[in-house]
């Protein structure tokens, strides 16, 4: 596996195509997005990480600042700009209630999601997919981005078009207007 790391070490997706950089998802950049897990830039720790790489894929603690008045409801998108493809793998994409101030570690497990969580459809499945980059290919640097909407992109009525579409089909079909946004990067190698 390692061989391959090595063939791939120039191939990666980059920051172009990131939920980030969507025209649909432009807002303030005011919300500052932290972990108690690790600093802007620093290195996910092991448990953060998937299982077959020796991790616990447990999704880790996150903190924003307050939202700004009129948000509904805050998006979370988990993305790999290390990855050997066309564009970022999302290994989390979620609808958080703007009631919440945090998320604790394990809050965006598939089996048992934390309260005022909704997960949605990632590159991967659903919940959280702990980094697991290809052995040998370098370091990868995982984006968490937080949105906060001032309108809802589900409904309580049933499944929504946000529930059941693929993340790259639905992120940039979001027309609700972002009030303000952050971001927190973390890497990772094998």
């Amino acid at each position: 596996m390692t061989l391959l790391g090595r063939l791939l070490k120039n191939r990666r997706a980059g920051e172009t195509h990131l939920a980030w950089n969507l025209p649909n998802l432009q807002g303030p950049e005011l919300l500052t997005l932290t972990s108690q897990d690790f600093g802007d830039g620093g290195a996910i720790p092991l448990e953060q990480c998937a299982k077959h790489v020796g991790g616990d894929d447990m999704s880790p603690h996150l903190a924003w600042t307050p939202p700004p008045v009129g948000t509904v409801q805050l998006l979370l998108v988990v993305e790999d700009i290390d990855v050997p493809m066309a564009k970022p793998a999302v290994h989390c994409a979620a609808l958080i209630d703007p009631s919440c101030g945090h998320l604790d570690a394990g809050a965006l497990n598939a089996q048992q999601p934390g309260t005022g969580v909704q997960l949605l459809r990632s590159t991967i499945g659903r919940g959280y997919h702990g980094p697991a980059p290809i052995k040998g290919h370098g370091p990868h640097r995982y984006t968490f981005q937080l949105f906060a909407l001032s309108t809802p992109v589900d409904s309580a009525s049933g499944p929504t078009q946000a529930d059941r579409a693929r993340p790259r089909a639905f992120l940039p079909a979001i027309t609700a207007p972002v009030l303000d946004r952050g971001r927190l990067a973390g890497t990772f190698e094998r």
